[in-house]
Formats: structure tokens, sequence, C-alpha cells
């Protein structure tokens, strides 16, 4: 049990609140879009259990792989592996045991889930190495989490359209715009060890208006959302709190500035998640 609360603060359990509440989002609102009802108790059951089990396996492979480099640096050098509290084949056995969990909701969902399984457990063993060879890894670490409400929909639908892709495109640019502002702390440590990120191949001041951009097209993607689906007021409502939400977080970070950067990227994003979700929820509740 001392391992496992370890490797729990290693991967950073709670954090898991970053993509559930959109991976609940694809699943009623694809629920309602295509069948006209609400997902079942036993579908978002399975669906929270896939979620548990795919961020743990995906955050401790990266933290297993990125060990050396973790080591290195003096942000990360204190964490689980690197500091000695963990064993590498105790982390490899909770990988191990988390891909079996993600494997076994998958089962329990439908067909389509499970064949659309290996492409998602590509992206998420692919992430962690990208760092080592593409400044792009901050979008292929979107498409890892965008994979959530897209799972979420296949999950209570059994199929993939075009609605469901533009929710999948919306939540990877979110995500690939927080990364980048979170990388903009260790651009100097990146640029001296030869790794990648948008932060060390373009300079922080870039790097921060990509991420603007990500952002941007976020909300437009929320915006087709709305239209493309029988969404109403509460949705719009909900769109222009995570705007506003978006707004103050790059008004937290500077090129000069990145001091405010963990409220930008920890606080801020989890809010952000749980806002579009809750008011999906209660649009849909109210019609």
């Amino acid at each position: 049990m001392r391992k496992l609360k370890i490797i729990l603060e290693m991967i950073k359990f709670e954090h898991t609140i970053f993509a559930l509440p959109f991976a609940f989002m694809g699943a009623i609102l694809g629920s309602f879009v295509v069948n006209g009802t609400w997902p079942t108790w036993w579908q978002i059951f399975w669906i929270i259990v896939a979620m548990v089990g795919a961020r743990s396996a995906a955050m401790a492979l990266n933290r297993l792989i990125d060990r050396r480099f973790d080591a290195e640096n003096p942000r990360t050098a204190m964490r689980a592996i690197p500091a000695g509290l963990l064993k590498e084949k105790e982390v490899l056995l909770f990988i191990i045991v988390s891909f079996i969990v993600l494997f076994f909701a998958a089962s329990q969902l439908n067909m389509l889930a499970v064949k659309l399984l290996p492409v998602a457990v590509f992206f998420l063993v692919l992430y962690s190495y990208t760092k080592r060879f593409t400044w792009a890894c901050h979008l292929i670490l979107g498409i890892a989490i965008g994979l959530a409400p897209l799972g979420g929909w296949v999950a209570t639908t059994g199929q993939v359209d075009w609605m469901g892709i533009l929710l999948f495109v919306s939540v990877a640019l979110w995500t690939a715009g927080f990364d980048v502002i979170y990388a903009c702390q260790d651009a100097e440590f990146d640029r001296e060890r030869g790794l990648y990120s948008i932060p060390s191949y373009f300079g922080i001041a870039k790097a921060l208006k990509l991420a603007r951009l990500f952002h941007i097209i976020t909300i437009a993607g929320f915006i087709g959302l709305f239209i493309a689906t029988s969404l109403h007021v509460w949705f719009v409502v909900g769109i222009i709190i995570a705007s506003m939400i978006l707004v103050y977080e790059h008004r937290l970070v500077s090129p000069n500035d990145l001091s405010k950067l963990n409220t930008a990227f920890f606080t801020m994003n989890g809010v952000l998640s749980v806002v579009v979700f809750s008011f999906t929820l209660l649009d849909l509740v109210m019609r």
C-alpha cells in the first residue's frame, strides 16, 4: 500500500480530472445526438474505469521512459523513480495492470471501443518518446487526451462521426495549448539536452502565441459543436466561461514572468474541463 501511494503521487492521480469531464461530455452528448437517450450508469461506470486505467498507464509510462531526464532536471529530480523511492520493475508492473484494466473496461462497452483501443494505446506510448525527435510532442499529447471524449462518444454510440471528431479536435488543441505553456519552464533544460518542445525550438514568446492560437481554435470548435448539435443557451454560457478562463490563464504568464505557471496549468485547466462538462450536462437536463 505504501508503494501504491507513492505511485499514485508520482502520476498525480488526482489530475485525472483534466480529461475525465470531457470523457463524460463525449458520452452524454454522443448518446443524446445519436440515440436520443441518456447513457446507462453501467456505461458511465466502465468509462470511468477505462479512463483511470488509460491515464494511470500513460503517466507511469512517461515517468519510466523519462527517468534519466527527470534525474538530470532540478525540477523533477525528486520524482519517485530518480529519487529511488520506486524500482523500475514496480512501475512496469503497475503499467501492465493499468493496461489490463483499460482493455477489460473497453470490452464491457462495445466492440468498436475494443477495435479502436490499439490506436489509443499507440498514442499513449508514442507521446513519451516524441520529445526526443519533434517539437510537435504537445500535439501528440493533445491527440492522446483528445481520445478521452472521443472514447466516451464511441462508448455510448458504438460509432465515430464528424461531431465526435470535432469534440476530439477541440479537446486535443486545448491540451496541446496548456502543455505548451507548461513546457515553457523547461525550455532551457530541453535545449541543453537536445530535447524538443515548442518553447525550446521557437522560444517562449512564440510558444505562448501558439498556445493562444490553439486555444482560439478550441473555442471555435466548441462553437461549431453548438451549431452542429441540439445544444442551447446553457452550453453557450459554458463556452463563454471557458473562454474567460483561457484568457485569464494566458494573462497569468508572459515570456518574462512564469512564476504563476502552476496556477495556469493545474488550477485553471481543471476548472475549465469541469465547467464545460457541467454546462453541457445542465443544457441537456434543462431540455
